[in-house]
């Protein structure tokens, strides 16, 4: 049993998949290629956004988002104690410090309750994550940010495809960022990213920042670094996106049918907010033994994965930026929290197996 299936998507797009490379290969044009800016006019008319901007992976893609915006050392960037640490290790990457944020107790995304008491005079930015395959809270969000005049930075790293009141993720703030890690909702075949945006200037400044700060050739007018994203994953992820918006419809279906094998289950299913719809990154159920599920489970042959049992200021790394602000629901949430297998081609016979299994151990 495949955790995620990425075999069974290639089998049905080996054609495409393989003809995108080999238009790569003959045309000898491995870095920024044509794909590359083709890949964008396809992702800005997907997103809606105006501008997108293709990188290395996703982890520079907030890294380039901090430097555009100018966020620098003494600056404070709040972000979510529960998500992966890429989103706060970028923000101590620039010099800034990461103030971590409680999350909402049924979405696990950034708690717009708790931002406020966390403003000072350093905040400059905000970056809620779109965890587990939906958007935060951005109307909500993006008030509060308004009011302090603080940028918001989406981490649509498991969101992509996902949407909030009828906007696609990533285009609902001053900037937001994907990863085409494989396993991600949109995946390429080795590391990827983007940075999307409506302002002009801050998406002339990504664009310089991703190839060295360079304006035009030998000429450098920001501090940047090498954050451009390989022609032939441009080329995969073009044939992806062919078949993307099928597999969205097919991940909420797998999704709708494990929320209705596990009614009446002992367990806490995903909560999908009122004007969001999800991409199911993770189908994720909160638990009440974990340790014990996992070992029945992997025992009875079904792969299951953690995110993430360390919430951030519990890091090493970070536990100096920790001042006893409430955190709690992220402790719950990272001690209890597992996802089961979830691609858009998991069979009703594998599901089946899955949901029996879950429910043999949690009743």
């Amino acid at each position: 049993m495949q955790f995620i299936d990425l075999k069974q998507q290639y089998k049905l797009i080996k054609e495409d998949i393989l003809n995108e490379i080999n238009q790569v290969l003959e045309s000898g044009q491995y870095i920024m290629g044509d794909k590359v800016p083709a890949l964008e006019s396809v992702l800005t008319e997907y997103t809606g956004a105006k501008h997108c901007i293709g990188v290395c992976d996703g982890t520079k893609a907030i890294l380039i988002a901090l430097m555009a915006l100018g966020i620098k050392a003494g600056d404070e960037v709040i972000v979510p104690a529960f998500t992966f640490i890429a989103t706060a290790s970028m923000v101590a990457l620039v010099g800034a410090t990461p103030v971590f944020a409680d999350v909402d107790e049924k979405t696990y995304n950034l708690d717009p309750n708790k931002l406020e008491g966390l403003i000072t005079a350093k905040t400059k930015a905000i970056i809620p994550v779109s965890l587990f395959g939906q958007c935060a809270d951005f109307d909500a969000i993006n008030a509060i940010a308004a009011r302090y005049n603080l940028a918001v930075i989406e981490d649509g790293a498991q969101s992509f495809g996902a949407t909030y009141h009828d906007k696609k993720s990533c285009n609902v703030t001053t900037v937001a960022t994907t990863s085409f890690f494989p396993s991600k909702p949109l995946g390429c075949y080795g590391d990827g990213g983007a940075v999307f945006t409506n302002d002009d200037e801050l998406a002339q400044k990504i664009r310089w920042i991703r190839v060295h700060g360079q304006d035009k050739r030998y000429h450098h007018a920001l501090l940047g670094l090498n954050g451009r994203l390989d022609t032939i994953q441009a080329g995969v992820l073009l044939a992806k996106m062919r078949i993307f918006p099928q597999e969205v419809a097919l991940r909420a279906q797998v999704a709708q049918r494990y929320d209705e094998l596990f009614k009446n289950a002992d367990c806490i299913t995903p909560f999908i907010a009122s004007g969001n719809t999800s991409v199911y990154a993770q189908y994720t159920l909160l638990v009440k033994d974990r340790d014990g599920l996992i070992k029945h489970l992997n025992s009875n042959g079904v792969p299951t994965a953690v995110h993430y049992p360390i919430p951030l200021h519990k890091q090493p790394i970070f536990t100096h930026n920790y001042h006893g602000q409430d955190l709690s629901v992220s402790e719950k949430v990272a001690a209890g929290v597992i996802s089961l297998p979830m691609h858009p081609y998991l069979d009703h016979q594998t599901q089946d197996k899955i949901v029996a299994t879950v429910k043999d151990f949690v009743g």
